[in-house]
């Protein structure tokens, strides 16, 4: 009896010691995608305007490198909210869990993932199978996997620029390489001849060479933009929210015959789409002032909705009733299972 007395008293001390130390941060804190930061930005600062609350901080971290740190704990030294521009993977989520963190997963819209180049670039209209052709690590050739042989597009098809591949992308932690490679590369692996008959398993579809014409050009899109500037043959990959905001310098490439455009991605029509997200600490709400009332700014109609302040950032919405439905289990703070 006195061994489960003291267990329940440390328990209880150790909750008090968290929540003490968490009232000592009184401004949110939120890490994660690159692709979701001017929608979460944007979100903050009218919040801070808007409420009593101080303007959250939002760091771009990348969705991986939020994760990490978004399910590494509970209390100050943590953050609140994490974005990401792909969902949560399910080892995050038992991290998350063991870790002694609920989660409310909020899903807040659509975004295409573009090749995009300089506005005095060549037009480039590509297919998926050549888009794996330019950037797999290995592809069939006289019915064998053979390292990437292609140096410039022209090489894929005469139809092509003929320049050379080159193509800034981002790295391994961030939510746009994990959508790409799943969407763009596996996609592109089964259209191309040869790939089934080869038995090309999923993980060989994902891998990206790495020989010089794939360039992990980190979390920072700016500075993919000023890459591009400065060679207009390179090509970048991003999020269409970032090619919408810099479309006086930037170009987006037709994928599949589908420009990457507002109303296709909305449609669905444009191949390269993905959902982005974001995800809050349950042990911090009512702990860390004002997430609540974030997570419900961010869910008006006045951000997010058709007409919000968010659509002239580049974010694609929610349909309607998929946007209530959502916006409600939002505001109930609704534990996610998985």
């Amino acid at each position: 009896m006195k061994t489960i007395t003291k267990t329940l008293a440390c328990a209880v001390l150790g909750a008090v010691a968290v929540a003490g130390t968490a009232e000592a941060r009184d401004q949110i804190r939120i890490v994660g995608s690159s692709t979701v930061f001017p929608f979460s930005t944007t979100v903050a600062e009218n919040f801070g305007k808007a409420s009593k609350f101080k303007t959250p901080v939002v760091e771009s971290t990348g969705s991986g490198g939020g994760m990490k740190l978004f399910c590494s704990g509970v209390g100050v030294e943590h953050p609140d909210i994490t974005n990401a521009s792909r969902r949560i993977k399910s080892s995050e989520f038992k991290t998350c869990t063991e870790n002694g963190i609920t989660i409310t997963e909020v899903k807040i819209g659509f975004d295409g993932i573009v090749l995009a180049s300089d506005k005095s670039a060549p037009n480039i209209n590509l297919t998926l199978g050549q888009v794996f052709l330019a950037l797999a690590k290995e592809v069939p050739m006289d019915g064998k996997l053979v390292a990437n042989p292609y140096k410039n597009w022209s090489d894929i098809d005469p139809s092509l620029p003929n320049a050379k591949i080159e193509v800034l992308g981002p790295p391994p932690t961030s939510g746009t390489r994990d959508a790409f490679v799943e969407i763009a590369m596996e996609g592109g692996c089964k259209q191309v001849p040869g790939a089934k008959d080869l038995g090309l398993a999923k993980k060989a579809c994902h891998e990206i060479r790495e020989d010089g014409a794939f360039i992990e050009a980190g979390e920072n899109d700016n500075l993919i933009v000023q890459k591009l500037q400065a060679n207009p043959a390179a090509v970048g990959i991003f999020g269409f929210s970032f090619l919408d905001q810099n479309s006086d310098k930037l170009k987006g490439a037709s994928i599949d015959g589908v420009a990457p455009e507002f109303e296709r991605i909305a449609a669905g029509d444009y191949p390269v789409s993905r959902s982005l997200y974001f995800y809050v600490k349950g042990e911090h709400v009512g702990v860390i002032p004002g997430i609540k009332e974030y997570v419900t700014e961010f869910t008006s109609e006045k951000a997010w909705g058709e007409e919000g302040y968010l659509v002239d950032k580049g974010l694609i919405p929610l349909p309607d009733a998929e946007r209530k439905a959502t916006g409600d289990q939002a505001r109930a703070l609704q534990n996610l299972s998985m």
